[in-house]
């Protein structure tokens, strides 16, 4: 094996824990509310982690598609399991025709510096915004329905929030005490003493796992519904602007030569194809992700394999009582995660120096950070590039 070979150690173990902010409370509310099997969701993402890790030999995030993820979560009475498995069948088969067919690079052709930075500025504002949102909130747990024990009037969430925020501060270059790794550690020690696992039986052995084969009605509600507003933002952040960040934080070289937007189109569009017979949560890539994994530790593939054997295993043996277990790490933990990794994303704006430049790259990132939405982020930071060329307008 050539070129940055996988390590295995407690940097890359931290690392592999960087992006379970975003990760584990989009996998807890889709199992919840739409009826995903724990074991189908848990175990596609540790095995295409494991692959992932394997062929790119860096720290490629495995993430939810955001928007697919997030109509399902808000609409789980339309969004049903044969919708969900003709979704990632659909999603899977389009990115491998963008990869095999090469028209993935003529889209990428639109992605300027300024564009792509202005995305990943705003997603990294977005995942700010969560983080805070999540560490500030007054439940203690992730499935928490309601108000959590408080210390003389304050939330034991936001205290716990604060108190990692420092700590993560302090040890953010530490290798002796990886921050993530303490982190998530002391969060976990917190949701056990908190309750946690009260009243649960041990059951060992995956959950029920189904197979699906949609049907003509389901692909077509999937592709309006689901697939249609998620394209934008998987072109725009999970295949360029991964590969963009990669390059950015790894540099060019032997490092990064397989992180191409061919690869990564062509690793999502297998994986979804794969999953979709099992109606798994649809997965992709992404920059955050990416700076997640890097500014906790995590700089080869080793870290992948780590975090998704540690999947597998929870999804293969104990998916009875996964959700208890996810459920066990608190909102805080997660929130101090989401912020230190929208910090490294938005970070990335610092090589854009020309005026109009960066004008349009803030646009596009207020529109997205407003919105929520970054193919519309897109378009608006495409019409500002056009009117400011053809009025050939001074910034």
């Amino acid at each position: 094996m050539t070129g940055n070979p996988p390590r295995f150690d407690r940097l890359e173990l931290a690392g592999s824990l960087g992006d379970l902010g975003t990760l584990i409370p989009m996998a807890v509310a889709l199992i919840t509310l739409t009826g995903l099997s724990f074991t189908s969701v848990l175990a596609a993402v540790g095995l295409f982690y494991v692959l992932v890790g394997l062929y790119f030999r860096l720290p490629i995030p495995v993430q939810p598609l955001k928007v697919v993820s997030a109509l399902a979560i808000a609409f789980p009475d339309q969004v049903t399991l044969p919708i969900m498995s003709a979704t990632g069948l659909l999603f899977g088969a389009i990115l491998i025709l963008l990869a095999l067919t090469g028209l993935i690079e003529t889209i990428a052709r639109l992605f300027t510096r300024p564009i792509v930075r202005g995305i990943q500025l705003g997603l990294g504002l977005i995942l700010m915004q969560k983080g805070i949102a999540y560490l500030s909130g007054a439940q203690l747990l992730i499935r928490s329905t309601g108000p959590g024990p408080a210390l003389a009037g304050v939330p034991l969430n936001l205290i716990l929030g604060l108190a990692g925020a420092v700590a993560v501060l302090f040890l953010l270059n530490s290798r002796r005490y990886p921050a993530a790794l303490v982190l998530v550690g002391a969060g976990i020690l917190v949701g056990l003493a908190a309750g946690a696992f009260r009243g649960i039986t041990l059951e060992l052995g995956p959950s029920q796992v189904s197979l699906f084969l949609p049907r003509a009605g389901d692909f077509a509600a999937a592709f309006g519904l689901l697939v249609l507003p998620q394209i934008p933002l998987t072109i725009g952040n999970a295949v360029i602007g991964t590969k963009d960040a990669a390059r950015s934080l790894f540099g060019e070289g032997q490092v990064t030569a397989r992180v191409t937007n061919r690869r990564l189109s062509l690793s999502m569009g297998l994986a979804n194809l794969g999953l979709g017979w099992l109606a798994a949560m649809p997965l992709c890539h992404g920059a955050g992700g990416l700076a997640a994994h890097y500014r906790f530790g995590a700089r080869t593939g080793g870290s992948n394999v780590m975090i998704g054997l540690i999947f597998l295993i929870i999804a293969l043996v104990f998916g009875r009582i996964g959700l208890e277990l996810l459920g066990s790490i608190p909102r805080a933990v997660l929130g101090v995660l989401l912020l230190f990794a929208g910090l490294e994303l938005a970070l990335l704006i610092r090589d854009v120096k020309e005026r109009a430049d960066l004008f349009v790259a803030l646009l596009i990132a207020g529109v997205g950070l407003a919105t929520t939405h970054m193919g519309i982020a897109f378009l608006a930071g495409m019409a500002a590039v056009g009117i400011i060329k053809v009025a050939k307008i001074e910034i």
